[in-house]
């Protein structure tokens, strides 16, 4: 009898620890939710409204594709993002159903390079996501910053590049069903004090089921899109795995590709033009340990670019790549051709 006492205590015990790590959700009548959870327990809708003074104009750090994000300190010292949703936008059904999208998606994952949603506010009078806050912004602002940029030396670099391609991984390999992002780009990875990188922003993010046709509507950032869209309509994990090339080459040259992205095949990206050449100007050389890193994400870069989706490697095998001691056998940066690469990717495969 003790033994089954003692049993059933522990199999209680279990279940409220359980029960505290879990979100408390509550739904109202009328479909609104809101739940506030996680680092303390004690997160409060009233202390944000306070911490923010009702989300008045000098705590907004930002504005996103959708909502302004607030920067709150709350009254146990913890400071938080808010994502919020202007009521006008509150009632457009397009930026409702991203909220949504997103909340259902950060409640369900976790990884150490994914976001962090600390709880959530769904009620048609006001519309806000918890995050964690990232005090560098995103990766896109910090690029364009002459000063942040040159504290982004290229072994920050790399690890950024490694961390965004492992939560891509995450996603697209671990998550069932299979995520993919949609709106990978410079501007949706964001970075803590520490320059770690972090993707963000799921509001356009869709499960693939394997019984859907998971057809979809051509969205994302301009510039990040990968080319089969436009034609087949069709989102794949090798969606991401494009946008993932781009945020790459933008992270060793500085800026966006731009043009370059189209010119993969032609004469530009010819004999004549070097990888050193393309790198951000404003750093000086990697040395030569980092150096075998730059060529490693620069080759990955290039495939993941391919206009054929079925010719680019899937996020798991360049994260495989990462944490592996497997590189394509490097020369002096100023020797390498942007041409070489991409011949190297060929030979690299087999």
């Amino acid at each position: 009898m003790f033994l089954v006492f003692l049993v059933l205590g522990a199999l209680l015990l279990c279940r409220r620890m359980v029960k505290k790590t879990k979100p408390k959700l509550i739904e109202t009548k009328d479909g609104n939710l809101f739940s506030i959870w996680n680092y303390d327990g004690r997160i409060a809708y009233k202390d944000i409204i306070k911490a923010t003074e009702d989300f008045d104009i000098r705590y907004c750090i930002g504005t996103g594709g959708y909502g302004s994000v607030y920067k709150a300190e709350l009254p146990s010292g913890k400071v938080v993002a808010l994502k919020k949703l202007h009521r006008f936008e509150a009632e457009n059904k397009t930026f409702d159903k991203s909220f949504h999208n997103e909340v259902k998606v950060l409640t369900e994952i976790r990884h150490r390079n994914i976001i962090k949603l600390h709880g959530f506010c769904l009620h048609k009078r006001c519309m806000f996501l918890v995050y964690e806050y990232m005090e560098m912004g995103s990766l896109f602002c910090v690029l364009r910053n002459d000063a942040e940029a040159l504290e982004l030396d290229w072994n920050k670099r790399v690890n950024i590049i490694k961390s965004t391609a492992h939560a891509l991984s995450y996603m697209h390999h671990e998550c069932i069903p299979a995520i993919v992002h949609r709106d990978i780009s410079s501007n949706n990875i964001l970075l803590n004090s520490k320059l770690e990188a972090f993707v963000s922003d799921f509001g356009l993010a869709k499960l693939l089921h394997p019984d859907s046709s998971n057809r979809t509507l051509v969205v994302g950032t301009y510039g990040y899109i990968a080319p089969e869209l436009a034609y087949t309509m069709v989102i794949t994990e090798q969606c991401d795995v494009y946008s993932f090339g781009v945020v790459v080459l933008e992270i060793l040259m500085g800026r966006h590709p731009g043009d370059q992205l189209l010119n993969l095949s032609s004469s530009l990206w010819s004999q004549d033009l070097m990888l050193h050449e393309i790198l951000d100007q404003r750093l000086p050389l990697p040395n030569h340990q980092v150096a075998k890193d730059i060529y490693l994400v620069a080759t990955l870069a290039i495939a993941c670019l391919s206009t054929e989706p079925n010719s680019r490697p899937t996020m798991k095998c360049v994260s495989k790549d990462f944490l592996s001691c497997k590189k394509p056998k490097a020369k002096l940066l100023h020797s390498v051709s942007l041409r070489h690469l991409r011949n190297q990717v060929h030979d690299w495969k087999e």
